[in-house]
């Protein structure tokens, strides 16, 4: 679809910008600490990682809304655009919390024993934090 085309240029222009991931590549990553968990623990081939982190978007997009970093449209609009590109928008039913957070502690990314995850402020606007409630976590998790 238009979306992704649009991603995969946008994707290239940050690469050339930040080859070694120093910096603002970093946001490429959105949706990735939950889609490597469901890979790693749905085993690998079970989900191809587009969709895995097709549904790691929107748990990402989810955790935002419940921290009120963005509007529900923005959330809203990230699943209508994955729906559109047949991409799955629901996470595993039978994956736990303690799974997700098991498969996410061992990201080389993260800082100090703590889940680095990128979310969003807005449409577009992609962040990399720590700094996020670990029971609005448990409940995007869990769909709750």
């Amino acid at each position: 679809s238009e979306a992704i085309q649009i991603s995969c240029n946008c994707k290239a222009e940050i690469v050339s910008v930040d080859e070694r991931e120093a910096g603002i590549r970093a946001i490429l990553n959105l949706g990735h600490s939950f889609g490597h968990a469901i890979e790693t623990t749905m085993g690998y081939g079970n989900w191809l990682h587009g969709e895995a982190v097709a549904a790691g978007l929107v748990m990402a997009a989810d955790l935002s809304e419940r921290h009120r970093w963005i509007d529900q449209s923005v959330k809203q609009r990230t699943i209508a655009l994955l729906e559109k590109s047949s991409l799955p928008v629901n996470s595993p039913t039978d994956m736990t919390f303690d799974q997700y957070v098991n498969a996410m502690a061992i990201d080389k990314k993260n800082v100090d024993g703590t889940i680095k995850l990128v979310l969003l402020k807005n449409l577009g606007e992609a962040f990399v934090t720590t700094d996020y409630d670990p029971k609005l976590l448990e409940q995007t998790i869990n769909n709750s």
